[in-house]
């Protein structure tokens, strides 16, 4: 599990503005993809050598009562929560302000490690406008320009020294790890104590239900695994109603554990925004995916009421275009057990390894049916294929002009790769390589 990292301060401190600086380029996610609908708000940063989860919260207004910034100020609350580490942003050129003093109380309440980092200061000049941010107690104040980069390094430095080591968990080499994901109340706790066939987990129709995440491993068909619980659920007192559509951390969480991910919709409310981001990180991290609609009992119905179902979950997850979809009732048990029948193919279409003569074989006949684009007057030449790895599957394939491969040819190679060898829904990677 990646540590996390939580950037808080007042609007317009800088705070997305640092954000993009750590991250080293200027949106926090990159739609690769058309169809994902993403928060921006969230990103792994790897390029310092130890990984972390890094959030950018909006405006932290501690008393303003109007609606969008109280939701603002609840999403950072639950990424205060979240987070191992908070980087506290001030404005040096605006100065201490009462909102600074308020926000490092409730942030010192939290008992988490706080770094109070003054922005907009360009040099040793301007470091002398830091003395009035002392009031806030703060042991040391960092000096930074997130505009230009001036002291984001040493910022960086203090941050990595601060950080839990990244978390694995234990015991899990010989299992397949499965997170079950979903909004508050969606009936994660009841899908996993019907598929354990035991009351497991605390299942309670009020969202909030007071528990701490829990970790199952199970045997099914003589095989190992683990289920990864994940809160959406939050616990009562410490967050308001409004913070259960703010569960995307905890879905990010469990992901970096699991290699399959349960996504859990309700079939009485539909398809949400938050189930399409969630799945869009998923599939951005490259894990395999299923999805559950849940209370299919609860949901008049005829003969095409599933077909017009499937029809508006291709729609709204147009970017996973083969994802298996299991339609059930966790409180009838109803098609519960084909859940673990669709994880087993799934698993094994996830670690599945084709072999490099049948991918030559099938790039031969791709080229064959349609032609490599033509690139600066010559036409591409794709000469050589072979995966690279599992758990998504990776392939390589060799060009002439390896940086300028359209991304439709792209789309189509993948489409021909997941058809011949019958990769189902899972996600799948293709690099190109200049031959030398």
């Amino acid at each position: 599990m990646l540590p996390i990292v939580a950037i808080v301060g007042r609007p317009n401190v800088g705070k997305s503005t640092l954000f993009n600086k750590i991250l080293g380029q200027r949106k926090a996610i990159v739609d690769d993809f058309p169809g994902v609908t993403r928060d921006r708000n969230y990103a792994v940063v790897t390029r310092y050598g130890a990984p972390f989860t890094m959030i950018d919260t909006g405006g932290f207004e501690p008393v303003s009562e109007e609606r969008l910034l109280v939701q603002m100020r609840e999403q950072s609350q639950l990424a205060v929560e979240e987070a191992d580490l908070i980087i506290f942003l001030l404005d040096g050129r605006q100065g201490l302000t009462p909102a600074d003093r308020e926000v490092a109380g409730i942030l010192r309440r939290s008992n988490k490690k706080i770094l109070f980092a003054v922005n907009k200061i360009d040099g040793s000049r301007q470091e002398e406008q830091m003395v009035d941010f002392f009031a806030l107690a703060a042991e040391e104040l960092y000096p930074v320009s997130a505009e230009h980069g001036h002291g984001v390094g040493e910022l960086i430095d203090v941050v990595l020294s601060k950080l839990p080591h990244s978390r694995p968990a234990e015991d899990i080499e010989d299992m397949t790890c499965l997170a079950v994901i979903g909004r508050p109340n969606v009936g994660k706790s009841s899908l996993i104590n019907k598929l354990l066939g035991e009351e497991r987990m605390v299942a309670n129709p009020l969202a909030g239900t007071t528990r701490d995440s829990i970790d199952t491993p199970f045997t099914y068909n003589k095989k190992r695994y683990l289920l990864v619980d994940t809160a959406g659920i939050r616990r009562k007192g410490k967050v308001s109603a409004h913070l259960e559509k703010f569960s995307i951390v905890q879905a990010l969480k469990a992901m970096d554990r699991a290699s399959l991910v349960l996504l859990v919709i309700d079939a009485q409310e539909g398809v949400t925004d938050q189930d399409v981001t969630v799945a869009g990180y998923a599939y951005e991290r490259g894990k395999a995916i299923l999805l559950v609609v849940n209370k299919w009992d609860l949901v008049e119905k005829d003969n095409a009421s599933m077909g017009k179902f499937v029809e508006k979950l291709r729609l709204a997850f147009k970017f996973l275009p083969q994802v298996p979809i299991v339609f059930v009732s966790a409180v009838t048990g109803q098609r519960v057990t084909k859940i673990m029948k669709e994880v087993e193919i799934v698993a094994e279409q996830y670690s599945r390894r084709a072999s490099t003569p049948e991918l030559n074989r099938m790039l031969e006949d791709a080229i064959r049916l349609h032609q490599p684009p033509i690139v600066r007057g010559r036409r591409m030449k794709l000469f050589y294929m072979t995966q690279t790895g599992t758990c998504p599957p990776h392939f390589v394939i060799f060009a002439n002009s390896a940086e300028e491969v359209h991304f439709s040819y792209e789309r189509y190679l993948l489409n021909q790769i997941r058809e011949t060898f019958d990769f189902g829904g899972v996600p799948l990677r293709l690099s190109f390589r200049a031959r030398q």
